[in-house]
């Protein structure tokens, strides 16, 4: 099967547990990521996000709905002033601890991996924003760095 790039979904910024969350949805689905999945994933994070430190409260997510019964949550939050903590979640895919294939069916993943080809894009953005709007400036911006999101398109626009 050859590569294809997916579809990259940029939804606005959310709040949880006092940290701004930014989103991002990838899948191959031009739909979009179902919402029965997304409210199930988003159910998750307040179990997942870090306890707060001195950084500004702010994260980011990748939700991937994968093409088989997979969907996955990467949540990356800023800890340490220039630190990304990671924790993940899956649903929908027994080989990672999943209970069955229901991809509302979020379970907390202890992997060490932080996201497939499809999830790392977002990344390399997050950390440009996190530079250019929290370290760099005399005063941190985190209302301008909330709203400096990966452009929507595809997972290869970025490359």
């Amino acid at each position: 099967m050859a590569f294809a790039e997916k579809l990259l979904f940029v939804p606005p910024p959310i709040e949880v547990g006092g940290r701004r969350v930014k989103r991002y949805h990838v899948t191959h689905d031009p739909a979009g990521i179902a919402p029965e999945v997304e409210k199930a994933a988003y159910a998750l994070l307040p179990e997942i996000l870090p306890e707060p430190d001195s950084t500004p409260a702010a994260s980011f997510v990748v939700l991937h709905r994968g093409g088989d019964t997979g969907a996955y949550l990467n949540v990356y939050s800023w800890v340490w002033d220039n630190v990304i903590h990671f924790a993940g979640a899956a649903a929908g895919q027994p080989v990672l601890g999943c209970p069955d294939t229901d991809p509302t069916h979020f379970v907390r993943t202890d992997l060490r991996w932080i996201g497939c080809v499809w999830e790392l894009p977002p990344i390399q953005h997050e950390r440009n924003a996190w530079v250019r709007h929290i370290l760099t400036p005399d005063t941190p911006d985190l209302d301008a760095y909330a709203l400096d999101s990966l452009p929507a398109g595809t997972t290869g626009d970025s490359a």
